[in-house]
């Protein structure tokens, strides 16, 4: 058990409810919520969970997730304080320009901010995440992709911290083993410190013009006004996961406060205080519908957590 006074020294909360940080606007409290401010303060987090033997669980920006009612037990770390963004170097290599240029963030930045600093120095590949809702750290742990382009596309090396050991180690794309929403790191429960990502130099307007396209699409077809964790399901090798649920009649199919989208069945969204319990509910209920009809068995994308 982790020493309250220990954790004085952070900025820390406790018996803090995640459902003020989560987008699904859903789940328990955890017993220590963490902002570490700085690496070392993180490095210091996890020294002292491993000494009282106190499980660490790292959150993203809590966008691709469900946290259960019953909360997550022991540390609880967010690292949005830990969100610098900024040039790792210039490559040249075998790009469309010759020419290729590097940029670090941080675990904590967020997808839609490192997209715009990548615009603001003419740097093209990254257009595909500007409108995803999640931090680099998650981005990574999950292999995040849109429209047809994917974390993997451009990432070339991860700074990762082992959550049990607090060893540092740096990791390649190869290294780091992706596959369609999934990598070493969450296979292997790491933690992203940082990233760093090649991409080319290109034309800011032109730039800017791909990511307002791809921004109204996504405002046009998703239900942003509603809290939810976002796509629910992974793609089914052949098929769209929200085409498979509209053909099984679940579109609008409710369960206590949370329902399948009717503007995107492949979305579940929080109409009225529901619960993390209903989610998941709502998650089965599809699943077993889709089967039913099609023969095809749906995966949640969505990540889990936490205690009934």
């Amino acid at each position: 058990m982790l020493d309250k006074q220990k954790l004085e020294k952070f900025d820390v909360r406790f018996d803090e409810p995640l459902s003020n940080y989560a987008y699904t606007k859903v789940g328990g409290p955890a017993d220590y919520l963490v902002f570490p401010r700085s690496l070392s303060e993180l490095s210091d987090l996890v020294k002292l969970a491993h000494e009282s033997d106190t499980a660490v669980t790292v959150l993203g920006n809590a966008s691709n997730l469900i946290v259960r009612d019953g909360g997550i037990r022991g540390l609880v770390i967010l690292l949005e304080h830990l969100n610098h963004i900024g040039p790792a170097g210039r490559t040249t290599g075998p790009s469309q320009n010759g020419i290729s240029f590097e940029i670090e963030a941080q675990a904590g930045a967020k997808l839609k901010d490192v997209t715009q600093y990548a615009q603001a120095q003419s740097l093209t590949g990254f257009e595909f995440a500007c409108g995803i809702p999640g931090s680099i750290g998650g981005a990574v742990f999950m292999n995040a992709g849109a429209y047809g382009g994917e974390i993997s596309d451009i990432l070339v090396k991860a700074t990762v911290m082992d959550a049990k050991t607090g060893k540092v180690s740096t990791l390649t794309n190869a290294d780091l083993q992706f596959g369609y929403r999934s990598s070493k790191i969450r296979e292997e429960g790491l933690i992203v410190l940082s990233a760093v990502f090649r991409l080319e130099l290109g034309d800011r307007d032109v730039i800017q013009a791909r990511m307002d396209d791809l921004t109204a699409r996504r405002v046009s077809k998703q239900p942003l006004e509603f809290p939810s964790c976002g796509s629910v399901f992974k793609r089914p090798e052949g098929h769209f996961a929200g085409q498979l649920i509209q053909e099984a009649g679940c579109q609008g199919h409710r369960i206590g406060g949370v329902k399948v989208s009717t503007k995107h069945a492949g979305f579940m969204i929080n109409v009225d205080h529901g619960s993390a319990q209903d989610y998941e509910n709502l998650i089965m209920y599809v699943i077993s519908k889709v089967k039913e009809k099609s023969g095809v068995t749906l995966k949640p994308e969505v990540k889990i957590i936490g205690e009934n």
